[in-house]
Formats: C-alpha cells, sequence, structure tokens
C-alpha cells in the first residue's frame, strides 16, 4: 500500500465535505457525543484528536454552543470498556465516536441502535460482524479502519531492509486488539521467510517481560503492534529496545519521536479528520447502514537517525529515500 494512496475512493472522500458543509446545523438543538477510548488523556491523543474537533467546528458543530463531548477515556479491561460504553447509552448521546478495536466493540456491545463512527476498527470488520459491507454497513456502525494485514509486509520489508540476514524476529502484541493483527504479521513472516516468535502484552507491567523474553530467544529485531495501552508505553519499550539491541518498528508515527528507531502507519490526526467528517455527515441525518466505512488516506515513515546510531545500525538509502521525515 502506498502511504500517499487511498484505496477507498476518491469520490467517496471527495463528496464528504461537500455533503457535510450543504446544510447549516439545526439551530437551538443541543448534540452530544460520547468520544470512547482505551487509553489515557495525554498529549499526544489531545493533539492526534483535535483535528475531528476541528472539524466538527468547521461544520457547523460547536462545542458549547451546540456541541458537547461526553468522554470516557480510560486505559481499563473489556469490561470496564463496556460499562464506560454503556454509560454513554445511559446518558442518551446522540452518537459515539469508538476508538480503537476494543473501544469500537464495546460500543457495538452496548448499544445498535445509537449511531457509533469509529476510529480504528482493524482490518476486517465484515468479518467481525460489524458489518455487512465496506459500501454499505448496514448497521449502526460506520467509520475508519486500518488496513493492517498489508501493513504487516511493510513493516517486516523494513526491518529487513535494515537487517539484510533477518531470519527471526519477535512480534508484540496486546491481544485486547484482537487476532488480525497478530495473524497479518505472521502471515508477512512466512512470506518473508521469516521465522515470527509472539510475545504477548496484556499490561504495561508485561512489556518488560515480554522484550525480554524476545531477547532471550534471539529474536533479531522487534515489530511492535500498537493497542492504546502500548502506545502509551512507547517511551518504556524505546528502553528496551536499546537495552536488548532489538531494531524495532511501531506503526504510529509517535514511536519514532518518542525516540524509536522505525515507524510506519496512518497518519492518526488525518484519521481524526475524516472521522470527523462521517461523524457530521451522521448527525446531520445519515445512517451509518448506508455511509461507506473507509480506510486512511494519508500513511507516513519516520525514522531516527539517533537511535540507530546507539544500536549500532546504519539505514540503507533505500529506507532513507522513502521516508517521510528523518531525525537526526
Amino acid at each position: 500500500m502506498n502511504r500517499r494512496d487511498s484505496i477507498v475512493s476518491l469520490a467517496v472522500l471527495g463528496a464528504l465535505p461537500r455533503l457535510v458543509h450543504a446544510q447549516p446545523a439545526a439551530p437551538g438543538r443541543m448534540w452530544r457525543v460520547g468520544v470512547l477510548r482505551p487509553g489515557p488523556d495525554d498529549e499526544v491523543w489531545r493533539e492526534n484528536f483535535a483535528p475531528f474537533r476541528q472539524v466538527m467546528r468547521e461544520s457547523g458543530f460547536i462545542e458549547g454552543t451546540n456541541l458537547t463531548l461526553e468522554y470516557r477515556l480510560r486505559p481499563g479491561t473489556a469490561e470496564e470498556l463496556l460499562e464506560n460504553a454503556r454509560d454513554l447509552v445511559r446518558a442518551k448521546v446522540d452518537a459515539i465516536v469508538a476508538i480503537a478495536p476494543a473501544g469500537v466493540n464495546a460500543a457495538a456491545k452496548a448499544t445498535n441502535a445509537i449511531p457509533i463512527v469509529a476510529n480504528d476498527m482493524e482490518s476486517d470488520p465484515v468479518a467481525q460482524k460489524l458489518a455487512a459491507s465496506l459500501a454499505r454497513p448496514g448497521g449502526n456502525v460506520t467509520g475508519m479502519f486500518l488496513d493492517f494485514p498489508e501493513l504487516g509486509g511493510k513493516w517486516l520489508q523494513m526491518l529487513r531492509e535494515l537487517v539484510p540476514k533477518l531470519s527471526r524476529a519477535a512480534v508484540m502484541w496486546d491481544p485486547a486488539i484482537g487476532p488480525y493483527l497478530i495473524k497479518g504479521a505472521e502471515s508477512a513472516g512466512s512470506t518473508f521467510h521469516v521465522q515470527m516468535q509472539r510475545v504477548e502484552a496484556r499490561t504495561q507491567g508485561d512489556i518488560d517481560r515480554a522484550i525480554g523474553a524476545a531477547a532471550a530467544q534471539k529474536a533479531e529485531a522487534l515489530l511492535v503492534l500498537s493497542s492504546p495501552m502500548i502506545f502509551s508505553a512507547r517511551s518504556e519499550i524505546v528502553r528496551l529496545s536499546l537495552k536488548y539491541r532489538l531494531p524495532t518498528i511501531m506503526p504510529f508515527p509517535g514511536f519514532a519521536d518518542a525516540g524509536g528507531l522505525m515507524a510506519y502507519g496512518p497518519h492518526l490526526p488525518s484519521m481524526f479528520r475524516e472521522t470527523g467528517l462521517i461523524m457530521a455527515k451522521v448527525l446531520r441525518g445519515a445512517l451509518p447502514r448506508d455511509t461507506p466505512i473507509q480506510r486512511p488516506t494519508r500513511f507516513e515513515m519516520v525514522v531516527n537517525l539517533k537511535t540507530a546510531k546507539q544500536l549500532g545500525v546504519t539505514f540503507p538509502q533505500s529506507l532513507l529515500l522513502r521516508a517521510d521525515r528523518v531525525i537526526e
């Protein structure tokens, strides 16, 4: 998948702003939108979510005037997340923006009536029975999803360019994100003839043990499949990857900004902007069942030369030339 090209139809995406601005928001109405996320309210989250709030303002939904955002942000178990979703249902919000696979699944379990606009449904909402099809979801869930099985090949290809003789890699994952990410990574391993070793992290307390186990079993590189919990621990992952001298890649650019070696994945602010466009359309009356599910339109590759020097690895020109950003 090209990082700058969308797989989704440009015609569909191009129509969204026109549909959103087609009519003003109903005067005198106060919309209430629930925000469900299985992660902390930290600075990176707020920066990524800002474009959602901005596009809502541009579309006539102004916080404090005719829009209230009801936040339910915190890490927790599946049961705790489901209770947060049910709390939003009890609050009678008009719609829910659900973030990350765990958030989407919790919202879908909590209600089949309130519209849900998802930001990251994982890789196959049809297989997960969240939608009948991408073009016509058929239920109360629409939004954005990430094509992670295809991205697994990209990540492993990048690691192989950096470590040409790579034969064994570890893949760290949080089971809360579901099986599709890990299956995609393992399938990519088979394609590239790289033995993939699973290491599991359900809580931040598991991360040290998981990366230590990868090093103990002679992993030559580490692929980190991000969840809200794992991403919030990115600084610890950076520390451990340096300690064990493991070249590491993670989906989101914020990992490289935090000192990680490489990142390749969707540009989250752009994803949240697209999510906001969908939400504005839904609040104006579009039904989720008729609103196509979309994929990200922008991807970003970031490499960190400072970390490469600390690890004793050298980025080949093939990677540097493709990078959107190079951190020196």
